[in-house]
């Protein structure tokens, strides 16, 4: 997907917002959240919330290449192959629920 998003943030959104709304059951915390930095935790929670790279770097304010790095090291970190895997493991591990990103004082 030449480092483009293989499913278009919306949609990502309105999947979770459908899989949540069913009635997901309760998240159970999941081993190896333990070894993500506290960035790196944040950086996951914006993922699962359906936020591409563009807007995760807009709204921590740093480069689309640090998000990049950060990104890389969370799926790697998890042994998580994609996105997908990581947006699901966000909610499986409960570190995100149905609450929507929160807006970033200017």
């Amino acid at each position: 997907a030449h480092g483009d998003a293989v499913v278009a943030p919306s949609v990502t959104r309105r999947l979770l917002e459908r899989y949540v709304g069913i009635g997901a059951a309760q998240a159970v915390p999941a081993a190896g959240l333990d070894v993500l930095t506290e960035r790196e935790r944040e950086m996951l929670s914006l993922i699962a919330r359906g936020l591409s790279n563009t807007e995760i770097a807009g709204y921590l304010f740093l480069s689309e290449g640090t998000v990049k790095t950060h990104v890389s090291r969370v799926l790697a970190k998890l042994g998580l192959r994609d996105r997908v895997q990581a947006v699901v493991f966000a909610y499986e591990s409960g570190l995100v629920d149905r609450a929507p990103c929160p807006p970033r004082s200017p």
